[in-house]
Order: structure tokens, then sequence, then C-alpha cells
């Protein structure tokens, strides 16, 4: 009598949702270059069963322009990982601080409830400084005016996803480092090439979604 074979039940993909902008959506790389599908690709290395990334982010998107699109997006909650990267727009186009504050509350919001309320599983990233970029020079605001403002968008923000238990990862910093550098950005002289999204990558992101995300 032969015996039952036994099933083996397969562990179900990680799903990452990413919510953002143009750095999100990688303005000007293919959408293998931006960095959710770079994260989705390392994580793999690493031994994690990922899907590929789904990715609500348009550039230009400001706070309410993203909840906007929220409000009427399909989507197939609950994610594994939430990321949320959202500001410069804001900041670029002079908004107020305590409208951005209030945006930024309700899209965490949001990030929670399509985390299935896991807060832990909710990641913000930081806005980039474009002021270090050759595109900063039309600009009529002294780049040092620009990172200040940005600095202050990001402090805010972080204070807002630490206050409700969601991580936070600065790729700030690695942008200052990169932003001048040609082969660091794309043709628009403003926004990351695939080489400075790999830098984000390997730095931050991966580390802050590998300690987010359970072993695989």
């Amino acid at each position: 009598m032969s015996k039952p074979r036994r099933r083996v039940t397969r562990m179900a993909e990680l799903r990452l949702l990413a919510l953002g902008d143009s750095y999100t959506v990688g303005e000007g790389v293919a959408p293998s270059a931006a960095w959710p599908a770079q994260l989705v690709a390392r994580l793999r290395e690493h031994g994690h069963d990922c899907a590929a990334p789904t990715v609500l982010a348009r550039t230009g998107w400001t706070t309410d322009e993203l909840l906007a699109a929220l409000a009427t997006a399909t989507l197939a909650p609950p994610y594994d990982l939430v990321t949320l990267q959202i500001g410069v727009n804001d900041q670029y186009r002079g908004r107020d601080m305590e409208a951005f504050v209030r945006g930024f509350d309700a899209l965490l919001a949001q990030a929670l409830r399509l985390a299935d309320a896991r807060a832990t599983r909710v990641l913000g990233v930081s806005i980039p400084d474009w002021s270090v970029t050759p595109f900063a020079r039309q600009d009529a605001r002294a780049p040092q005016a620009i990172a200040t403002t940005i600095d202050q968008f990001n402090a805010r923000a972080r204070a807002c996803a630490l206050r409700v238990g969601a991580g936070w990862v600065d790729i700030t910093s690695a942008s200052r480092r990169a932003g001048q550098a040609p082969e660091q950005l794309c043709a628009d002289s403003l926004h990351p090439g695939p080489a400075q999204y790999a830098h984000w990558v390997a730095t931050a992101l991966l580390p802050a979604a590998r300690e987010q995300l359970p072993a695989p």
C-alpha cells in the first residue's frame, strides 16, 4: 500500500507597494532601474520570495495628489511592505509646512491600512536633496535655502512616521554625495540614474527592508 503524498505548502510571495512621486517611479530611467524594482531584486538575492513591486507614483505628485490617486486606485492589500516617499513637490512649490504634515499624516494612515495595520511593515523614505544637482542652478532660490527646507520637511515627515511606529529610511545624505556627478544622474540633470538608485538600495533601503520583513 503506497503512502499518501505529502502536501508541500508554498509560502506566498512577499508583496511590496511603493507610494510616491518621480523619485519612486524612477523618472528618466527604465522601470527595472527604479529603486523599488532594484530593492525587490536585491531582496531576492537575499532569499526572499518577492513578487514584482506595485508602484503608485507619478512625477510631480504632491501629498494631496497622491492621496487623490489612492482614493481611486485599484490595489490588493494587505501588502508585506509599504513605502512612502513624498514631499519634494510640496517643497518645490513652496507649500505650507503644516499642510504638508497633514497630507503626510493622511498618507501614513493609508499606508498602515494597506499594510494590514502593521506599522513595522511601513517605511517612510526621505526626500532627496535636489539642491546639489545642476538643475538647481536654474532656480532663483539659493542652494543652501533649498537644502535647509528639505531638511525641515524630512524632519517633520520622520517624526510623523516614528510617531505611528513606522520605520524611516534616510537617502538624503547619499543624494547629497552623488548629486553633482553626471554618472549618478539621468539626462535631465535632476533625477537619479540607475547607479544612484542602486546606492540608495544597497546602503539604506535594503537594510531597512530586511529588518522589517520576516527572515526568508
